[in-house]
């Protein structure tokens, strides 16, 4: 009787935390089949960036994507002013691979939504991203936020609302949050400054600071095809 009562009461302290760990991790493979559903995309929208210490003009963008982890945003001037190494940091990738752990963190609230809040770790140690975090509509099944932290490209922040392409688990508004430090100006791109310094004290100036780039996207064309060299 010794023996089993540390059993019982193993099970009864373990076994509700990994019953929470499978509802979890099938409810982000219920997402993930809803993504999959996608092959490829060209969506087009307007881009609003939000960097301190520059002025940008509102862009006309497209947006390409192509499975499994192809993605490019153009505007109007066939140049893009995302930072770098954000345009790998996509829903498609943080949950494409299945690789990872899913740890229950309760509930929250997105835009008056209550959420499911699960924190994915992946089981390769050398992976680019670290942790992400995603906050789940669990009656849509979709992401409403996501906070992505990486090993080389920092971290970052989307937060999406969906309207009429829900189905696919595709986005009509995407907030994107970055820090400034990660945020690199194309070669041969100028803009005006705030206060008409120089280029390095911008650069002294973006440091800590919080950059954001707003998505408004009018229409997709899904699983048409789109040619690799798109994204050349």
């Amino acid at each position: 009787m010794k023996k089993i009562l540390p059993f019982l009461l193993l099970i009864t302290v373990c076994g509700p935390l990994f019953l929470n760990a499978q509802d979890v991790s099938a409810l982000v493979q219920k997402v993930k089949a809803k993504i999959d559903k996608v092959n490829d995309y060209e969506a087009a929208g307007k881009m609003k960036t939000n960097v301190t210490f520059l002025k940008i003009p509102v862009a006309t963008v497209k947006i390409y994507f192509k499975k499994p982890n192809k993605l490019k945003i153009k505007n109007e001037k066939g140049i893009s002013f995302v930072p770098k190494g954000a345009v790998s940091i996509n829903l498609n990738n943080i949950i494409s691979n299945g690789k990872f752990t899913a740890l229950d963190a309760g509930v929250d609230k997105v835009g008056g939504v209550v959420v499911k809040v699960v924190k994915l770790l992946p089981e390769d140690d050398n992976a680019d991203v670290v942790l992400s975090t995603l906050y789940i509509d669990e009656t849509n099944l979709v992401i409403k936020k996501a906070k992505t932290t990486t090993r080389e490209n920092g971290s970052y922040e989307l937060e999406m609302s969906y309207g009429k392409y829900t189905e696919y688990g595709l986005p009509d508004k995407i907030i994107f949050s970055f820090n400034t430090k990660d945020y690199k100006l194309p070669k041969g791109v100028t803009f005006d400054f705030d206060d008409g310094s120089e280029a390095k004290k911008t650069e002294d100036k973006a440091k800590n600071k919080k950059g954001r780039a707003e998505i408004s996207i009018s229409s997709y064309i899904i699983n048409k095809g789109i040619a690799d060299a798109i994204f050349q």
